[in-house]
């Protein structure tokens, strides 16, 4: 079965579909996600979207906090243009629908680890939910766009490919798709392709990202022969509920950022002997301040107190977090949860250009999924929906300009050729496996767990 369209997007998360919306006003286009729409790393996320907003705050200190927090190996230039796109940026969310926290006429803007000024737009503690509602239904009402629920791209389609042949100029020509309920492989075939597939969290035996977070993106674009990049910086959050029953499920750092404090089992306060900023430090920090305490006094966990604010503020400003914990048996307004760090957020990816473009013609990638070199070792808290939502409009300017240059035709690719294989499993371990993530990792880190 062949599908072509106009632009093909991988993944509906906030990048895939702020950028769906923008290009289809010139064109057809293809939303391709491996389970329900709003199932992404973006319809988890708590804290919120940064971006300067208040009159206390500066591009300057905003850019110097994410460089600080990036261990001095971000791409200056990268940082600068995506803090000072932040604002228009958010009009555009507004725009589409999504509700912020107000406090009077301004955003109640709370802060997070790292971050010097409070420039943290959120919704409640669900920013992320709220972003993926009215993205998913601004895609859901737009005639131009077809969303794929329950497929799973399972490979690339390039020039290079199909022809057998090394190109020096390589390009991508659309993806070989599985529906996973009919247990065929579709053909997609498009004049642009776009990776918003999310990160690798689970590689890793724990870790709070959901489980769509396969890495698939990233091993389809190694095997296309795009760049990777700093596989090595893979960020842990400090504070994720310890619980059996949890799944590692993410206490969100503005938690940190309204007063909580990080305490060993007998009370005491331990995060100022790891850095001035105490227990609003930068991620990196507080994640190995806490698995340095737990394997000094053999603990299981550390505990995050926010007992002394009032109860009535804590259900208020963290009203799902507050439900969550209370459904495990725990009462955040008077216990301290138990917390350890698991892996969040990779800081690497397929590399991009200023334009979200990999060294594959007609290949973009933007999210979690790419390298842009903005977040360097570490990610400074909610520089990642920002940086996705930026990139999205950029992809789409530099696509608008490739079109009006010269309109690619569509392309001409052969249907998905499974060789030997008898039943549709079979046909995506064939092409798509743990082995190519944990290969493209080991190639550039070597650290990862087998």
């Amino acid at each position: 079965m062949k599908i072509s369209c106009d632009f093909l997007v991988l993944g509906s998360g906030i990048a895939g579909l702020s950028f769906a919306l923008k290009a289809a006003g010139h064109g057809t286009v293809a939303v391709v996600t491996k389970r329900e729409v709003t199932e992404s790393a973006t319809n988890y996320a708590q804290g919120g979207i940064a971006s300067v907003f208040s009159q206390e705050d500066t591009f300057a200190a905003h850019i110097d906090d994410t460089l600080v927090a990036g261990a001095g190996i971000c791409h200056e230039e990268v940082v600068r243009m995506v803090i000072e796109e932040g604002p228009p940026t958010i009009k555009s969310l507004i725009d589409w629908g999504v509700k912020f926290t107000t406090s009077g006429d301004s955003f109640d803007l709370t802060r997070e680890g790292g971050h010097s000024q409070r420039r943290i737009l959120h919704a409640d503690d669900v920013t992320g939910r709220e972003i993926e509602r009215a993205l998913v239904a601004a895609v859901r009402n737009h005639p131009n766009i077809t969303v794929y629920e329950n497929h799973i791209a399972i490979d690339l389609i390039t020039e290079a490919k199909i022809t057998r042949k090394r190109l020096k100029h390589n390009r991508c020509l659309g993806a070989y798709v599985l529906a996973i309920e009919a247990e065929k492989v579709k053909t997609f075939n498009a004049r642009f392709t776009l990776l918003a597939t999310g990160g690798t969290g689970k590689v890793y035996l724990y870790t709070c990202n959901p489980d769509v977070a396969t890495g698939d993106g990233v091993a389809m674009a190694y095997r296309a022969g795009a760049d990777i990049a700093n596989m090595e910086f893979m960020q842990f959050h400090p504070t994720t509920l310890y619980h059996p029953h949890a799944k590692s499920f993410l206490i969100s750092e503005a938690v940190r950022g309204e007063g909580a404090i990080l305490r060993r089992r007998d009370g005491t306060a331990f995060m100022e002997k790891y850095h001035h900023l105490k227990d609003l430090a930068p991620r990196d920090i507080v994640a190995r301040a806490i698995d340095s305490e737990m394997k000094t006094f053999g603990d299981d966990c550390v505990y995050l107190d926010i007992t002394h604010r009032e109860p009535e503020y804590i259900k208020g400003r963290f009203p799902n977090i507050y439900q969550t914990c209370l459904e495990y048996g725990l009462d955040m307004t008077t216990t301290p949860l138990p917390v350890v760090p698991a892996a969040h957020y990779l800081c690497g990816g397929v590399a991009v250009d200023r334009n979200a473009e990999t060294n594959i013609k007609q290949l973009y990638a933007i999210g979690e999924v790419a390298f842009t070199g903005l977040h360097g070792a570490n990610r400074l808290a909610s520089n990642s929906l920002l940086e996705a939502a930026v990139y999205a409009s950029l992809a789409y300017k530099h696509i608008v300009s490739e079109l009006e240059a010269d309109r690619p035709s569509l392309p001409i690719v052969p249907e998905w050729d499974s060789g030997t294989a008898t039943n549709s499993d079979e046909m995506v371990i064939v092409s798509q496996n743990w082995d190519e993530i944990r290969r493209c990792m080991s190639n550039y880190v070597g650290i990862v767990r087998s």
